[in-house]
């Protein structure tokens, strides 16, 4: 059995959600925050049989795609060099984190 987690753009989660459960899978979801630009994610925590890894990574790819945002910078950080107030920059949000594992032992009681 395998532990996979999965950090997802909180927009791509519904569609990750209804993809999963459509495949009978078991999830817990985590609401979590980026680091770098503090953006809402979920964090999706899934015990899955062996043989059943790839096809869920599958939904997953298929579900959380990457792509170009534009995203405002705040104040300027004291340890940045260059002033970037009101700088708008264009970066890739969305797609997503994964993790596999191996999972010794899992319970639902």
């Amino acid at each position: 059995m395998k532990l996979i987690i999965a950090i997802v753009h909180r927009r791509d989660s519904s569609a990750l959600r209804d993809a999963l459960m459509a495949e009978g899978h078991r999830f817990t979801e985590i609401g979590s925050t980026g680091g770098f630009l503090g953006g809402g994610n979920v964090t999706l925590l899934m015990g899955v049989e062996a043989e059943r890894v790839e096809e869920t990574l599958g939904l997953i790819r298929a579900t959380c795609r990457s792509r170009e945002e534009a995203v405002g910078i705040g104040p300027p950080d004291t340890r940045l060099h260059a002033d970037t107030s009101g700088t708008a920059l264009t970066l890739p949000v969305g797609g997503a984190q994964i993790f596999v594992m191996h999972l010794e032992r899992a319970e639902h009681v």
